[in-house]
């Protein structure tokens, strides 16, 4: 779980959006590859994020994303 001040443990990396990035604007996505999951971030309702949807992709719900204890 990482924090405003501590990343995520490795092997996982920060997601990368701009420091406007809100839910309601982007939508956080994950895919399993491999075995892993791999993430994106795309803007919501454009055509990556589409693509994406259609390629099997799955957005994160919110609650999900929130700090504090891990839901599962």
């Amino acid at each position: 779980m990482a924090s405003d001040v501590d990343p995520p443990p490795r092997p996982w990396l920060r997601i990368q959006g701009s420091d406007d990035a809100t839910t309601m604007w982007y939508a956080v996505l994950r895919k399993r590859e491999r075995g892993i999951f791999i993430g994106a971030l795309a803007i919501r309702h454009g055509e990556h994020h589409a693509s994406l949807l259609q390629r099997g992709w799955e957005e994160i719900p919110l609650e999900r994303l929130r700090a504090g204890p891990a839901a599962r």
